[in-house]
């Protein structure tokens, strides 16, 4: 049989939520071994809004281990709480990447404005959700986006179909 690389059934992308993360201050807690810089950032609470799931982040119910990395690469790894206008609780575990120009690089650290079309952030999360009306989270594929700001980050993100 041939294989053709040419795709037959492409993924669709369907609009879920959005989430409004608030962050504590931002800290960069040093170089390790493996090259990069650790940072970490507390989660200070936030909302959530969309067609699929409404509710909060719970305040201070997790945060982000960032690596910076030398190229200017910044890798996420973020878990926290989010609960549901049911009031389920559910586990949001984040990672991504952002990029940005050295110039950009530079504005976002001293916390100046930045547009998103100025840097590239990516995110690919997964959740834990109980059984119940909130369990196909933990079988659905999501992508998202960043936008960061001073205090917070806006996140979208889409079910992969």
């Amino acid at each position: 049989m041939k294989f053709d690389p040419e795709p037959q059934d492409p993924p669709g992308l369907e609009f879920a939520f959005a989430f409004r993360v608030k962050f504590s201050n931002r800290v960069k807690i040093g170089t390790v071994s493996s090259g990069f810089t650790r940072g970490y950032t507390g989660v200070v609470g936030g909302d959530v809004a969309g067609p699929k799931l409404n509710g909060i982040v719970v305040p201070h119910s997790g945060g982000d281990w960032p690596a910076y990395w030398p190229n200017g690469a910044v890798e996420f790894t973020a878990f926290y709480m989010l609960q549901a206008d049911d009031g389920t609780q559910i586990l949001v575990k984040n990672r991504g990447f952002r990029y940005a120009s050295p110039e950009v690089t530079a504005r976002m650290e001293r916390l100046d404005p930045v547009e998103p079309h100025e840097y590239y952030m990516r995110l690919c999360p997964t959740f834990e959700a109980p059984e119940g009306k909130h369990d196909w989270m933990n079988r659905t594929v999501f992508i998202g986006t960043g936008n960061r700001q001073a205090d917070h980050s806006i996140f979208r993100f889409w079910k992969v179909a």
